[in-house]
């Protein structure tokens, strides 16, 4: 069972005040090269609260375990980002060994039309860039099968001359990934967060910019019960295959869900 956060706080597991069971990680680069990160979480309402914060620490260390796997072929690095100040600990034994942290409660000064789980996402981008990174890359922890090899690729584009930004679509209209060379507020700006719109809503912010867009495939995330009926398949390998994309096997996901199987789980899930 994960720790408790602080007494007082809306969010149970993860820690910020803008979304419901949402954890947030993010990466950072080695040097001038680019980062991989992670953010998003909402199965609360199909869950028991101790099921959710279970699971989602299970996600979490499939993520972080995920970004490790691809930095053996790309220079990336996993963080925490996270908030309010003082609670990294909270992430102890649940994360990928050598993750890191930052904090990201998007209380800088930013431009009045950045609002919401934006202002964490673009705090996050600036304190990376602020550090002398190359590049920042926002990516859900909620999608715990994405393949490594996308992730891989993300850092192959960003590393490629010329700015661009690199997009990753989620089946419900958000993205899982978003990455940049530069920390532009207006990629944030005035998006109806948590909506179908919301990679739409950023790819139009991206024109406004005279930025091209780099589309990656698009994948799922598991926010809703369809989603975990098609996640407990894909772990356990009754999912059609997506060539040419392997999902990566989420081993501390396949293992929760084995164990929570019993019960009425498995029909909250199928419904």
């Amino acid at each position: 069972m994960p720790p408790q956060q602080p007494d007082g706080y809306r969010v149970r597991f993860t820690h910020t005040r803008f979304g419901r069971m949402r954890s947030r990680v993010l990466g950072e680069p080695d040097g001038s090269l680019p980062v991989v990160t992670v953010m998003g979480m909402a199965v609360s309402d199909y869950l028991l609260p101790a099921q959710a914060a279970e699971l989602s620490a299970a996600f979490l260390r499939d993520i972080t375990e995920n970004i490790a796997i691809a930095a053996r072929s790309a220079p990336i690095r996993g963080c925490i980002a996270y908030a309010p100040a003082g609670t990294a600990r909270c992430f102890d034994g649940i994360v990928a060994e050598g993750t890191g942290f930052l904090l990201a409660d998007g209380s800088p000064s930013m431009p009045d039309n950045v609002q919401g789980f934006g202002r964490c996402l673009l705090h996050a981008a600036q304190a990376m860039f602020a550090a002398g990174h190359a590049a920042a890359c926002v990516l859900n922890s909620d999608s715990p099968t994405l393949p490594t090899a996308v992730l891989i690729e993300t850092a192959r584009i960003l590393l490629a001359p010329g700015e661009r930004v690199v997009l990753g679509p989620a089946e419900d209209g958000g993205y899982y990934l978003l990455g940049m060379q530069q920390p532009h507020a207006h990629l944030f700006a005035d998006i109806a967060w948590s909506t179908d719109q919301v990679a739409a809503a950023t790819c139009e912010r991206a024109a406004a910019l005279g930025l091209g867009v780099t589309t990656l495939p698009i994948w799922y995330d598991v926010d809703d019960a369809a989603a975990l009926a098609r996640l407990i398949d894909d772990v356990d390998g009754g999912a059609p295959p997506r060539v040419p994309l392997q999902p990566y096997a989420a081993p501390a996901t396949r293992n929760w869900l084995r164990r929570n199987r019993p019960g009425g789980f498995m029909a909250l899930a199928a419904q």
